[in-house]
């Protein structure tokens, strides 16, 4: 027997709709180059979407086209997340801090037809030229007052475009399956992967989101999300703000600056924000040290890496707020997991709610996840027993772009039970509280961005100096996670750390650079002759960084 319901698809484009009619007052604050505050409300910005989409027609991009972002958490970077998406082509946000090598290999792979780009990125694309392969069209985005000078051909200003369109636009439907976003990942490693998302699996993600438990979202509530919309879709927040009529507060290039942020929050009365651990230490570092308190500030989500004690306790002692850490990949949209307490931990003591907030929270309806030991065999949620993380659900990924997705095929993330290998170890707890205990990868996360291991290594043993070098992470007390460079010298060779630092700085991205050198006779190995990362580890067990 089949249901008697409406088969309608899931569009982005139908957030927006709904936004401009249930919310068109609602506010959008944002921080630009061109503009040190920007107001908007959700009418003007879905008129915007609509001219958006008349540009890019205009431009010549077509359905299931791929057009890049290269932008912080503003405006206009908000309309391309609706305009490119809501007209059938793919919203390929661009992490513009990477190594160079990185962003022309990622525009390449996915053979971006058009770059949209901040003012402050045009420098990284005049160094790259000659190595934008398939691109039309570079769309700066600011006024003509702001335009900067460019040698790039086809330079256009985002403004002058928006004003020749009209916002007449009939959002076009399409099956919801299309890809609406792609975001990629360097946290494996080789070349970074291309994950697709789709509109069904969006607006799954940003419904789940803002459930009470998760974030609670709500028209009630402001939210300033500091993790930037060019990594992950901004952990589904302008999405999610718009479906509940949430004020959107965006603080452009400023989201590494206290007191930008401090005067946002205040201003603005911002009740929620969300980031990594470094932002919100430094962060409290600068209220600290000015005496300042943001009163209406209730709740930080943390991600992307893990979250040391003190930002739990430092906000809820000095500022009467909640910190509420989660845990995802780029391939989970990202949303895994979320501190959330059940009935029953209401009472729980302030030692026991830090305890349960440093887990990396429990798992979300949408997301089922199992761990295995390396048989293969369902490991129980006793909080004791340890294994490979595996997860599964309908925004996570099942393939990368331009690869296999066969399950169980070489270079497919999933097994042919559907289950994706997330590179965790983890233990869950009979609760449903995920631990995170170790990764398989021998990749670095600092400040909630990944590092390759592999890339550091490979520049190190470039130096004719250097005959063998293995990299590890350990402990931060600012980043929670740094990469540490072991080096052996060839034989009668000498080197201090300062030379080799000098002679990385020029191959690698800044967030990849070591945060230290040491020097060993010899490399251990495994029978295999791999480098025996494990035995690294402990030896290095203790390790304090110099600087820290």
């Amino acid at each position: 027997m089949q249901a008697l319901m409406m088969q309608s698809q899931l569009m982005i484009s139908s957030i927006l709709t709904h936004a401009e009619r249930n919310f068109p007052d609602v506010e959008m604050v944002s921080v630009t180059v061109d503009n040190p505050r920007h107001r908007q409300n959700y009418k003007t910005f879905a008129k915007r979407c609509r001219q958006l989409a008349n540009v890019l027609s205009s431009l010549g991009a077509k359905f299931g086209d791929r057009i890049g972002t290269l932008a912080w958490n503003d405006y206009r970077h908000m309309e391309l997340y609706y305009g490119i998406s809501g007209s059938g082509m793919v919203c390929h946000t661009i992490n513009p801090k990477l190594f160079p090598e990185q962003v022309s290999y990622i525009i390449n792979h996915a053979e971006d037809k058009i770059l949209f780009a901040d003012v402050l990125v045009m420098p990284l694309l005049e160094a790259l030229k000659a190595h934008l392969g398939k691109v039309e069209a570079i769309v700066v985005m600011t006024d003509s007052a702001h335009m900067p000078e460019s040698t790039l051909p086809n330079v256009l200003c985002y403004e002058e475009l928006l004003a020749e369109q009209s916002d007449d636009f009939d959002w076009p439907e399409f099956d919801e399956n299309t890809a609406s976003g792609m975001c990629y990942t360097s946290g494996t490693t080789g070349n970074p992967k291309g994950v697709v998302y789709s509109h069904r699996s969006t607006l799954l993600h940003a419904l789940a989101g803002s459930l009470p438990d998760v974030t609670g979202a709500s028209t009630m509530e402001t939210s300033l999300p500091v993790v930037p919309m060019f990594h992950v879709n901004a952990w589904g927040a302008p999405y999610a703000a718009l479906m509940v009529g949430m004020k959107l507060v965006l603080p452009g290039p400023k989201m590494a600056d206290g007191e930008a942020l401090t005067d946002l929050m205040n201003s603005e009365q911002v009740t929620f924000s969300s980031g990594v651990p470094t932002i919100w230490l430094a962060l409290l570092d600068y209220l600290d040290s000015n005496n300042l308190k943001v009163p209406s500030l209730t709740r930080v989500s943390v991600g992307g890496a893990a979250c040391p004690r003190i930002i739990i306790e430092r906000f809820r002692r000095k500022h009467d707020c909640t910190v509420v850490q989660g845990w995802g990949m780029t391939e989970t949209s990202p949303l895994g997991t979320i501190f959330s307490l059940k009935k029953g931990m209401e009472d729980y003591s302030e030692e026991q709610l830090t305890e349960m907030q440093l887990l990396q929270g429990r798992g979300v309806f949408g997301i089922e996840m199992c761990i295995f030991d390396n048989s293969g065999r369902a490991l129980p949620w006793d909080g004791e027993a340890s294994g490979a993380l595996k997860v599964r659900g309908p925004w996570v990924a099942k393939g990368y772009y331009g690869l296999t997705d066969v399950p169980g095929d070489e270079g497919c993330p999933v097994d042919k039970n559907g289950w994706f290998d997330t590179g965790d170890v983890a233990s869950i707890s009979p609760d449903g509280f995920l631990k995170i205990t170790d990764r398989t990868k021998d990749v670095i996360k600092s400040g909630g961005e990944w590092i390759s291991s592999i890339e550091i290594e490979n520049a190190a043993v470039n130096h004719e100096d250097i005959s063998e070098a293995a990299v590890i992470g350990r402990y931060h007390p600012k980043w929670t996670e740094r990469p540490l460079l072991i080096c052996v010298l060839q034989e009668g060779k000498s080197l201090s750390s300062e030379e080799v630092l000098e002679f990385l700085k020029d191959k690698l991205h800044k967030m990849a650079i070591p945060d230290a050198v040491e020097f060993i006779d010899e490399l251990p190995h495994t029978a295999t002759g791999k480098i025996n990362k494990l035995g690294l580890r402990q030896t290095f067990e203790n390790y304090e960084f110099p600087a820290a």
